[in-house]
């Protein structure tokens, strides 16, 4: 990953989560739609900053998978981050429904899509 002047992010990807690869709590699919709480917006001040990114870019629903490419990180670290916060309460999240074979339903990818092509 290239930084840029908008990544102030001095230490490596994998100490953001402590060098964790698995959610201590639920672990969450990549489709799954987050929103903050009010806990959340409340603590913005108090959150390590990327913590405080994901709360803000939550204000609305978004996916793990959008979190990931705003955040420049990857799937698993997000999903780890993501998790954290959600045990605190500082996250909804919103875990979509699947067809029967087992996929996210259509609306939930075209939704995801266009969600990754505006960043």
């Amino acid at each position: 990953m290239n930084r840029d002047e908008r990544d102030p992010r001095v230490v490596p990807v994998y100490a953001l989560t402590r060098g964790r690869t698995r959610s201590v709590g639920r672990d969450l699919p990549w489709e799954t739609l987050l929103t903050a709480t009010a806990d959340g917006i409340a603590s913005l001040s108090k959150l390590r900053f990327e913590q405080a990114r994901i709360v803000s870019f939550c204000r609305r629903p978004v996916s793990v998978a959008e979190v990931a490419a705003e955040l420049g990180v990857p799937l698993g670290v997000a999903r780890v981050l993501v998790s954290d916060l959600y045990a605190e309460n500082f996250l909804v999240v919103h875990v979509p429904t699947f067809t029967r074979t087992g996929r996210p339903r259509t609306e939930i990818l075209e939704r995801l899509l266009t969600g990754l092509r505006t960043r």
